[in-house]
């Protein structure tokens, strides 16, 4: 098989979007743009990416250096155009020989099938293979010239295009692939000759024509290229993607009531059997084992979810939250950091917070695991089917034995032993009749500031 390498245009600044992030590192799905992209061309097989990355966007190229190696970043400054950009990554390129794929690096659904055709045309001699689409409203779109053979000659922007041309439905995606050689030397050959000043990587498309290259595209649905330049195509892509996640965990067997209701992450693992109520959200890092309910209103991260435990409603689980077979946790309890054993339970307004809980123990309700000082963090243990009572106060660093108690209101700051009793009170005092002297003393000095 030919050799493979693809270069991702994410050099744009992306004004668009309005916001100081660059555009590449919004995510869809709990997932850079640009992140996606790679995984995609990644999964084509190809060996060699290079990532075009503009002057100043430092934490683009930091996330292309962390995923890929410095030698991936090309630098396009100062910006000129699409045609430009790709001659950024030449140097980048030397020593590689083969098909180059060019890419942009917003497509959050571009997926390695919608690719591979691209490739498939080149292995069956296509000099210069396009991606094209079929947009719903192709005002915008350049349109792609071709001869009843399906040969592209062209590419005519819209502004351009007489009417015939604006008649036709297949558009250009941005997107191709050819042998590297011939890639560079139809971009030296490009110019700067139009309204913008820019080198437009189209232009290579009558390039190649004037060469007698064939020139051919693939069509694919318009999501699968759909980039996203503004807040509202971001949101657009993120309800495809969402759509499309839940259809997938319906038909694995998730039961989901009001599945429009739930989101999930690029990551998100959920087994045959689980149960998912309305308006939950699981953030990147989520694993659910069968048999698990979670109840309305819930927000995952980072944690994972053995089988049969129930969790929610209204519960948050942070990263490291580990929480074990046939296990509660109830509504208003957050768990950060914690592994909760078999069968144990914490059903109501509680903080826990680094370390673990043992199999059958219960929480009750407003226990806090005081887990950090201002600069470190400690951590609580409660051994196998302990009992803690409501409104207690562990400070961590803190153990408490298997099968121990601790009493309701009580702030546990040392250690308490195997099926122990552990309460700490002050001393409760009572002063007969002291509420009805309160009461009318507090109604007279209301009268008084009335007659006043």
């Amino acid at each position: 098989m030919t050799a493979r390498a693809a270069v991702i245009l994410a050099a744009g600044q992306g004004t668009r979007m309005k916001s100081p992030l660059p555009k590449v590192l919004h995510k869809v799905g709990g997932r850079t743009l640009l992140d996606r992209v790679i995984d995609t061309v990644e999964a084509t097989g190809c060996q060699k990416i290079v990532v075009v990355v503009g002057a100043g966007a430092s934490a683009v190229r930091d996330l292309v250096v962390r995923r890929l190696g410095e030698g991936a970043v090309a630098v396009q400054d100062p910006p000129q155009g699409t045609g430009h950009a790709v001659m950024a990554a030449r140097e980048a390129l030397s020593g590689f020989d083969g098909d180059v794929l060019v890419t942009n690096g917003d497509c959050p659904l571009l997926t390695p099938a919608d690719l591979e055709p691209l490739f498939d045309l080149r292995g069956r001699g296509v000099d210069l293979a396009l991606l094209g689409f079929e947009p719903q409203d192709a005002l915008l779109y350049g349109r792609m010239l071709s001869d009843g053979d399906g040969r592209v000659s062209r590419i005519v922007e819209a502004k351009e295009a007489t009417p015939a041309e604006l008649a036709l439905k297949a558009c250009y995606a941005g997107m191709l692939c050819a042998n590297k050689g011939k890639l560079f030397g139809w971009l030296d050959r490009t110019d700067n000759e139009n309204a913008k000043g820019e080198y437009y990587l189209t232009q290579i498309v009558a390039l190649a024509a004037a060469d007698a290259a064939l020139t051919k595209a693939a069509i694919v649905p318009e999501s699968a290229v759909m980039g996203c330049d503004t807040p509202m195509q971001l949101s657009q892509a993120e309800r495809i993607w969402q759509d499309a996640r839940r259809a997938h965990f319906l038909a694995q067997g998730v039961a989901m009531l009001a599945p429009e209701t739930v989101h999930f992450a690029f990551d998100t693992e959920i087994a045959a059997g689980v149960a998912v109520e309305q308006f939950v959200v699981f953030a990147p890092g989520v694993s659910i084992e069968t048999g698990a309910v979670i109840r309305a209103f819930s927000h995952l991260e980072g944690a994972v979810v053995r089988s049969g435990a129930l969790i929610g409603p209204y519960a948050r689980l942070r990263p490291g939250a580990d929480i074990g077979e046939e296990a509660h946790i109830g509504n208003f309890v957050e768990v950060k950091k914690v592994t909760v054993g078999k069968g144990a339970k914490a059903n109501h307004l509680s903080y826990l917070g680094d370390g673990s809980i043992g199999a059958g123990a219960n929480i009750g309700a407003g226990t806090i695991f005081c887990n950090y000082d201002g600069f470190d963090k400690w951590q609580t243990h409660v051994g196998d089917g302990a009992f803690i009572g409501s409104n207690t106060a562990l400070v961590a660093p803190v153990t408490i034995g298997a099968g121990a108690y601790t009493g309701s209101g009580s702030v546990i700051t040392k250690p308490v032993a195997a099926d122990a009793l552990a309460v700490e009170r002050s001393s409760q005092f009572e002063k007969p009749g002291w509420a009805a002297r309160f009461r009318e003393r507090k109604l007279a000095e209301r009268a008084a500031k009335g007659k006043a």
